[in-house]
């Protein structure tokens, strides 16, 4: 119960100063610790977009499949698709007819990191890796598409050079003259 003074009025409660910042420093406090461990407030899971481009345009319709070790999941560009959050970079491989792209992007801490360590003295920073919780992955991934470069006609090997026959040899002549038989 607060304590009171008596004033002319009467009662009056008289709120000590210790004890306003007290609370306000126990609810910073609790909130750090909340905010140094992302697994206690942050997804697991995240959306992210997929662009596909070729030739500095936008090209619609292109099948990407987006792994990473927690999973593996499948979006038509331009599209949206929510996965699951790793340590480890995502694979991003999108295909359709001639063109393709093949891409890994690693994931970035996000703004747990430091309220992990110095709040957590760590602990919080090794829940976060085993969830993937603490990481995150671009918002919108852009995927610069290539050509398959059209087959060669297969070359015919240059002909072997068949070696000309040399005639044969003349009969010996017999010394002074040609012999007539």
């Amino acid at each position: 119960m607060p304590d009171r003074q008596k004033t002319m009025a009467g009662m009056v409660p008289v709120h000590h100063a210790g004890s306003v910042a007290c609370r306000i420093l126990s609810g910073a406090t609790l909130a750090l610790l909340l905010a140094g461990c992302a697994t206690l407030t942050e997804s697991t899971e995240q959306y992210v977009m997929v662009q596909t481009v070729l030739d500095h345009q936008q090209v619609a319709g292109i099948g990407c499949v987006l792994s990473n070790d927690a999973g593996r999941w499948f979006v038509t560009s331009p599209g949206r698709v929510r996965i699951r959050k790793s340590t480890q970079p995502l694979t991003v491989d999108c295909r359709l007819n001639d063109v393709y792209a093949y891409d890994q992007i690693g994931p970035r801490q996000n703004s747990s990191r430091w309220g992990n360590i110095l709040l957590t003295a760590g602990t919080g920073q090794f829940v976060d890796r085993q969830t993937g919780a603490g990481f995150d992955y671009p918002g919108t991934l852009t995927v610069l598409l290539k050509r398959v470069a059209p087959a060669k006609p297969p070359v015919a090997p240059a002909p072997v050079p068949v070696p000309v026959p040399s005639p044969p040899p003349a009969a010996p002549q017999p010394p002074g003259g040609s012999a007539i038989y």
